[in-house]
């Protein structure tokens, strides 16, 4: 099927460039000397995890114990949940190890959150903040030393090492920038990973994460794995703060005009923010905008209701006698994680050809 025949809105997921981008990774993460555990939260597919481990991937991180289960019942045996863990959700934790038999490493930043996991069996990592100030332990702090103490007693579970998370690093404006957040990062937690072992805490790991500082990082000294996700498809805001090229583009949404009113300086598409979402991009950085319209720099995805995006231009001059009713544009998201987690299957292409459609994870 030619992508023209496609009926819209669909995600069309653009196999030579991908296969490119998880290519580059893998040989990045080589010369780092890290493995690599993408996140699959980004594609929520197995087939795309599939590729990933084709190329070099050492198990994979999720954002959902549903991501969990499905990647485990596909046979992905070494899962991280990076998501602080609270004790409500150990037995579900436990229930996924059990009927799949793959090991399931979770996450957690709290000392009542470790003292409960004591005899669950699992492998936990110990969240610290690196200065993105979301979550995790001050590894400055009294109490980061106190739940390291807990957990590396290990008391009927496996302490894997120190866990961190430079989101920091998409505040950024260019790849110089990335790099310094990088080396933060690393800093970091090869400092914190050097007082828990002087404390007589066994540090058997050091993860750490982001596309931006993965893809800028000039050294990864005393980190053992690092975990990014955006790289397979990459987005708008990814382009706009310097860490890829439009060229990388994974993933595109195709649209179709709706709507185009005579004298108008703008027209409707038929993707809005259920298949964009709402991510308004890098505030910091470029023009602000819904998303970008794939080969048409002139034209903006200026806002976005439930269902209809409205496409603007500069002047009614410049669409005049363009973008009739029925002809399809491709729309670049702000955000690629956020726009997958909105379709059910991805339209697989190569050559302007869809040759498969790929199944989308998403549920809760």
């Amino acid at each position: 099927m030619n992508v023209t025949e496609v009926e819209t809105p669909a995600l069309l997921l653009h196999l030579d460039v991908v296969e490119r981008n998880v290519t580059r990774m893998a040989e990045r993460a080589r010369r780092l000397g890290v493995r690599l555990r993408p996140h699959a939260k980004t594609h929520k597919c197995v087939e795309l995890a599939r590729l990933q481990a084709r190329h070099g991937a050492e198990g994979l991180t999720v954002a959902t114990l549903v991501e969990a289960e499905v990647f485990t019942r596909a046979g992905f045996g070494d899962v991280t949940w990076a998501f602080p863990i609270d004790p409500r959700h150990i037995a579900h934790a436990r229930r996924i190890v059990q009927d799949t038999g793959a090991t399931l490493r979770v996450v957690v930043d709290d000392l009542a959150a470790a003292t409960a996991l004591a005899g669950s069996g699992l492998h936990v990592w110990l969240k610290v903040d690196c200065g993105y100030h979301r979550a995790g332990v001050d590894p400055a702090s009294p109490y980061a030393l106190e739940v390291a103490r807990e957990l590396g007693r290990e008391r009927g579970l496996a302490f894997d090492g120190i866990l961190s998370h430079s989101g920091h690093a998409y505040r950024t404006t260019n790849r110089r920038e990335a790099a310094r957040v990088a080396e933060e990062e690393r800093s970091v937690m090869t400092g914190f990973a050097e007082r828990l072992r002087r404390d007589g805490i066994l540090v058997r790991d050091v993860s750490v994460g982001s596309t931006p500082a993965l893809a800028a990082v000039e050294s990864l000294a005393g980190v053992t794995e690092a975990r990014p996700g955006n790289y397979v498809f990459y987005d708008r805001t990814m382009v706009l703060i310097g860490c890829c090229a439009p060229e990388d583009f994974g993933v595109t949404v195709l649209a179709t005009v709706v709507s185009h009113q005579p004298g108008a300086s703008h027209f409707i598409v038929d993707a809005g923010a259920l298949e964009l979402s709402k991510d308004p991009g890098p505030a910091h950085v470029g023009p602000e905008a819904m998303g970008a319209v794939r080969g048409h720099p002139e034209l903006t995805v200026a806002t976005l209701s439930q269902e209809h995006g409205l496409i603007r231009a500069e002047s009614a001059a410049a669409v005049d006698g363009r973008f009739p009713v029925g002809e399809q544009l491709e729309l670049v998201p702000n955000h690629s994680c956020l726009t997958v987690a909105h379709f059910d299957e991805y339209h697989v292409v190569r050559d302007g050809q869809v040759v498969d459609r790929w199944r989308i994870e998403r549920g809760r």
